[in-house]
């Protein structure tokens, strides 16, 4: 990345920027209330993963996986943030309580006004899923289940960082319902993204087999 991720973004289907108030008096749907309340933080025009990362503490993770992988859903976009996303998972998955970004991740930074644009680019059924997102307990809210949440957004990050075709699409989407449940403290939209990011999983794993397979065959053909 070129430390500039508006201009891996900036072409996203624009949508109406989100208004009101942030935090917990918000209304609107999760994706556009996260995003008008991290662009509201910071006023500035740009704003790094590192500032989201020290300002929104516990909440960080959620955020910043759900803010790097809503690109992924637009063709060509995965791999870019396949590697910040693995970061992030494996740190959650070992414990971590708040994100600790490497220097070349927390420097990359992102116009506020594309911030804004981001919530545009969610699918039609990340914005379904999101008229069902309110805050429930549950396990999956709980440091188990943190773990659990970051192991599965590695793995969903070597997808999207392993060429294969539509091996990028279902992980992201699962880990995008997963993140919304985290950043939401929703147990139930977690066990579902829990359960769409495993089948997204094994998809891709699936289609990755088969290319390695078919790929082996044929340089046994050929030798």
């Amino acid at each position: 990345m070129d430390g500039n991720l508006e201009s891996l973004i900036g072409h996203a289907p624009q949508g109406d920027a989100p208004h009101g108030s942030t935090g917990a008096e918000s209304h609107g749907a999760p994706i556009s209330r996260i995003v008008a309340e991290v662009a509201a933080r910071f006023p500035g025009e740009r704003i790094t993963l590192g500032e989201m990362a020290e300002a929104f503490g516990d909440r960080a993770f959620g955020l910043l996986i759900l803010l790097l992988l809503l690109p992924s859903l637009l063709p060509g976009m995965a791999s870019v943030f396949g590697t910040p996303v693995l970061i992030l998972g494996v740190q959650m998955g070992l414990g971590r309580r708040d994100p600790k970004l490497p220097a070349f991740i927390a420097r990359q930074s992102i116009k506020r006004a594309d911030l804004l644009r981001l919530s545009g680019a969610s699918s039609k059924w990340v914005k379904r899923i999101e008229t069902f997102v309110k805050p429930r307990p549950g396990w999956f809210v709980s440091s188990a289940g943190d773990k659990l949440f970051g192991w599965l957004t590695a793995y969903v990050a070597l997808m999207l960082i392993l060429p294969g075709p539509g091996t990028n699409g279902p992980p992201a989407f699962g880990n995008i319902v997963m993140a919304l449940g985290l950043v939401e403290a929703d147990n139930r939209t977690i066990a579902w993204g829990v359960g769409l990011t495993i089948a997204g999983c094994l998809f891709a794993t699936a289609v990755l087999v088969v290319l390695c397979w078919l790929g082996v065959a044929a340089l046994g053909m050929v030798f």
